[in-house]
């Protein structure tokens, strides 16, 4: 079950989180950068804003009654980004990341969004073949932001 993310969720979300970002920043980023406590203080900061801000949607995978997967999107500068999709390495390849990004690209062809950003940590391979699967591509106008690459999808009339 896919809906939208509630203050309820928020404790779940950022553990998500924590953990799904350990697994491309390790071997990476020194721990702290990551999964330290001012990291997931800062994390639970964003994620509460998104959750209440207008204008951004966080998504919440459920599976089983518990938190499987989590997306947020928001305009930024009138362009849609994509600023997180995450799911619980328990649950990769069961199809929760490809409904998460779905339900994200329904809504945006519903809205009438015609391309969308994101960024992807440049070792992260398993995420960026996740993305290519989706048909996003390298962004020719801006393809890196420091260790960083920037990803685009053109959405069509679907």
């Amino acid at each position: 079950m896919i809906r939208t993310a509630t203050p309820a969720d928020l404790d779940a979300i950022v553990r998500l989180h924590t953990e799904a970002r350990a697994t491309y920043y390790q071997d990476h980023l020194p721990v702290e950068e990551y999964a330290g406590e001012a990291e997931i203080s800062r994390s639970r900061e964003g994620w509460a804003g998104a959750i209440d801000r207008p204008g951004a949607t966080v998504l919440c995978a459920e599976r089983d009654g518990a938190l499987a997967g989590v997306a947020a999107c928001s305009v930024r500068d009138g362009v849609m980004h994509l600023t997180q999709l995450h799911v619980a390495p328990s649950q990769w390849r069961t199809g929760i990341g490809t409904a998460l990004h779905t339900a994200c690209t329904d809504a945006w062809r519903r809205a009438g969004v015609r391309t969308a950003l994101l960024e992807v940590f440049a070792p992260n391979v398993r995420a960026q073949s996740f993305y290519a699967h989706h048909g996003w591509t390298q962004d020719p106008d801006t393809p890196r932001d420091g260790d960083h690459l920037v990803l685009r999808l053109t959405l069509g009339n679907q």
